[in-house]
């Protein structure tokens, strides 16, 4: 049996290995792609979503809302009322889309016919996956279905991602960590705040958009880029997502890879425990409202979109955005501060990447450290939209959430029991 001394050593090897990866990543923007293309499982009447696993009759109202769209979207059903039809039925098939190396915000749904971005980090050869951010408003990822917001997606569908994938193939793929680095420097955190990376992307894409041809087409997707001050939140997701695969799967590595909610339970992944999903419930956040909305209104967290704080971005990087704070409901910019360096508590390092002015371009904490957040009793923040409780409203505020201990302390239990020797002192790994 290992020694606790030798488990010790173990575990620091394998953190400073999640780090050096880490530090080797640069995830590109690549291609646009077709769902059904590149993941297979959703060749049938499946749609993937965010968070853990779960069952139809568990779904929130949101991501409910958000499935009957997407049936509808599909072709499966005519309406909102034969969509409901086959989910309760049980004909349509519920997968989490990080199993299918995939991220979606809020409720998260892909299926077949819906473009994704595709992000390929060349280091570690991981590729991830997210949709295209539809704007704001009544969208699907908050629990919307009516006529309007499928007739956006099919507009998405038909219309912006092929040119937007022939630009990309001229360009020969986009380089993200270089305008991440950038964005952070201009205040934004790429969770809430995506305004100057939203708009970096657009400068970029723009020239290739129109070399192919002008067009009441054309002029309509610059209309979109350009008031989408959200379209780089779902970029950002999938490198995220790609950056904190190439860490996954290390032994002995108490780094997490994944937070994630799905409207009822958060959940989270860690290193050396694989793809397993360590749950709790998923609290409600506290933040701001619309106009007559309160916390009563609201659904409990939900999204992939926590994999941006996994990486050392959102609540991470508060100290870079002090516009967010505000509109998450944090009384001030020292509050944003304060949230970052509570943040360095928890983790394993600081980003190589990822750099934040206001801290003498100090990297941003990342790599949350399954052991610091037991130790100082500190959870990770997360910065999100709240959407309402009931499908059709869509978003009703903003703000954040403290990650559930419960999911913690389940992890650190399964780690001590995968890792620790039973003669030796469990207590402290």
């Amino acid at each position: 049996m290992a020694t606790q001394m030798g488990i010790a050593e173990g575990i620091k090897r394998a953190n400073n290995e999640f780090m050096t990866r880490l530090s080797k990543a640069a995830p590109s923007l690549v291609r646009i792609r077709q769902a059904r293309d590149v993941m297979p499982v959703l060749s049938d009447q499946t749609v993937l979503h965010a968070g853990p696993p779960i069952t139809v009759e568990r779904l929130c109202g949101p991501m409910r809302g958000a499935i009957l769209g997407a049936i509808v979207l599909e072709g499966w059903a005519k309406t909102p009322e034969d969509a409901a039809k086959l989910l309760d039925g049980g004909r349509i098939g519920l997968q989490c889309a990080h199993d299918w190396n995939a991220v979606g915000p809020m409720a998260g749904i892909i299926s077949a016919s819906m473009p994704v971005l595709e992000v390929r980090d060349e280091p570690s050869n991981t590729t991830a996956y997210c949709t295209i951010n539809e704007g704001i408003g009544a969208v699907l990822r908050f629990g919307a279905y009516d006529a309007p917001v499928i007739e956006r997606l099919r507009w998405i569908g038909d219309t912006l991602a092929p040119p937007l994938d022939r630009a990309l193939e001229k360009l020969e793929g986009i380089p993200l960590l270089p305008l991440m680095n950038r964005a952070l420097a201009m205040g934004d955190e790429m969770h809430q705040r995506n305004v100057a990376a939203s708009s970096l992307l657009f400068r970029t894409l723009a020239p290739a958009l129109a070399k192919q041809g002008a067009s009441s087409a054309l002029a309509r997707i610059l209309e979109f880029l350009g008031e989408n001050d959200q379209f780089f939140l779902n970029v950002a997701m999938a490198a995220c997502k790609a950056m904190m695969d190439a860490v996954g799967g290390i032994s002995s590595c108490t780094g997490v890879t994944a937070m994630s909610r799905n409207g009822v339970e958060f959940g989270i992944r860690v290193s050396g425990l694989g793809d397993t999903w360590f749950v709790a419930p998923s609290p409600v956040p506290d933040g701001l409202y619309f106009p007559g909305y309160g916390a009563a209104d609201a659904n409990p967290d939900m999204g992939d979109s926590a994999i941006v704080e996994t990486a050392g971005l959102g609540a991470f990087a508060m100290a870079a955005a002090p516009a967010v704070a505000g509109f998450v409901g944090l009384a001030s910019a020292r509050e944003a501060v304060a949230t970052t360096l509570a943040m360095s508590e928890i983790t394993l390092g600081k980003s190589p990447h990822f750099k934040i002015p206001a801290l003498d371009f100090e990297g941003t904490p990342t790599g949350i450290d399954l052991r610091r957040v037991i130790e100082v009793e500190t959870t990770p923040i997360i910065n999100t939209g709240i959407a309402h409780r009931r499908a059709g409203v869509g978003q009703i505020g903003a703000g954040v959430v403290h990650a559930p201990i419960e999911a913690f302390q389940q992890a650190l239990a399964a780690f001590v029991e995968r890792y620790a020797s039973p003669a030796g002192s469990q207590s402290r790994i």
